[in-house]
């Protein structure tokens, strides 16, 4: 496919397939792709190994003071051809994925410096263009002048139970009424918080799929790049 390297920012709801989609088309493309919620989640994973977060609870002021000594960097898998998040230079791709990080996540992303620091980062992942980022605040954020934004959505029904049996095929333990709960909250987080809240960026493109395998998404985001000469 020769287009010129643009940047493409994906943005959507938790657990509606958007890494599997930009993996996959940053793949086929030949491009960088930087999973920005793992950012995130790797934050929170540090603030739960330092204790930081304990029951639940945390201090804005720790977390930011924590920041500080917090590294994040990606490296590309040689088996997978997927670049995968380390913390510190230690791939914590798999530790970040459990239902533990997923239910604390959400309010880490919310403090403002954490956003501040993680944004800058992205920003300077994507100085060059060809790279495909995810999350949730991309096209309008931290890319808002991205050639091309996808915003994907699906049922919430169907993202709950996708993202339950892929709990399950990583072997982690979790119940399907645990999985919804998790992702309404998020939902709702997501788009109430105050800094850069999840929204579709006025021209980005919706990728509804519900009803789409992963062939037919990337299908679907392949003419979308096409489109863009």
């Amino acid at each position: 496919m020769s287009v010129e390297r643009i940047t493409i920012a994906i943005d959507g709801y938790s657990s509606c397939g958007k890494s599997t989609v930009a993996k996959a088309l940053a793949k086929k493309l030949g491009y960088i792709y930087i999973d920005s919620g793992a950012m995130y989640r790797a934050v929170t994973f540090y603030c739960m190994q330092h204790k930081i977060i304990s029951d639940g609870k945390f201090s804005e002021s720790e977390v930011l003071k924590a920041i500080n000594n917090i590294h994040l960097s990606f490296h590309v898998n040689p088996l997978t051809h997927v670049s995968e998040i380390h913390l510190n230079g230690v791939n914590v791709e798999k530790d970040i994925r459990g239902m533990d990080v997923s239910e604390h996540v959400s309010p880490i992303s919310t403090i403002k410096g954490v956003r501040e620091k993680i944004v800058g980062l992205q920003k300077e992942f994507g100085k060059n263009k060809g790279i495909v980022m995810d999350g949730r605040d991309i096209g309008t954020n931290v890319f808002p002048d991205a050639e091309l934004k996808i915003f994907m959505t699906a049922d919430p029904v169907v993202r709950a139970q996708r993202r339950w049996e892929e709990l399950k095929e990583k072997g982690m333990d979790a119940s399907l009424d645990d999985v919804k709960k998790n992702i309404e909250l998020r939902d709702y987080e997501d788009t109430h918080r105050a800094h850069n809240p999840l929204r579709k960026a006025e021209d980005a493109v919706v990728l509804d799929n519900t009803l789409l395998n992963l062939d037919q998404q990337l299908a679907f985001a392949e003419k979308l790049v096409d489109s863009i000469k």
